[in-house]
């Protein structure tokens, strides 16, 4: 098994930036894929970006060029930078962890972009 615990959400202005940190329970180098996904209210959870066990990386077209996924493996922890951020970025942002038999969410973080 493995815990998620997702954090660094809340309030920031059109054009602003945040980091969300998810933190995991084991050595993220065994997990086939760590992922952020979003959720906004009255919408389907949607993907918001991968990484790969070897390091590919994804991104939904509706956060390339202004999102940046990255991990710190050391730390077991998986980041995402959200940069020149809009108001339909507004949801919750949730950390997954996808192995072999194995699907794994963490309990969200709230990300609200307002002026």
């Amino acid at each position: 098994q493995v815990q998620l615990v997702e954090s660094g959400g809340g309030l920031v202005q059109p054009g602003g930036s945040l980091r969300l940190s998810c933190a995991a329970s084991r050595n993220i180098f065994t997990i086939n894929i760590m992922g952020w996904y979003r959720q906004a209210p009255g919408k389907e959870r949607e993907l918001v970006a991968t990484i790969t066990h070897g390091g590919r990386i994804n991104y939904a077209d509706s956060v390339k060029g202004r999102f940046t996924i990255s991990r710190d493996i050391a730390k077991n922890t998986v980041y995402l930078q959200m940069n020149r951020m809009k108001p339909e970025d507004t949801a919750v942002y949730y950390c997954n962890a996808d192995s072999t038999f194995e699907n794994y969410w963490g309990k969200g973080t709230l990300v609200t972009v307002s002026s």
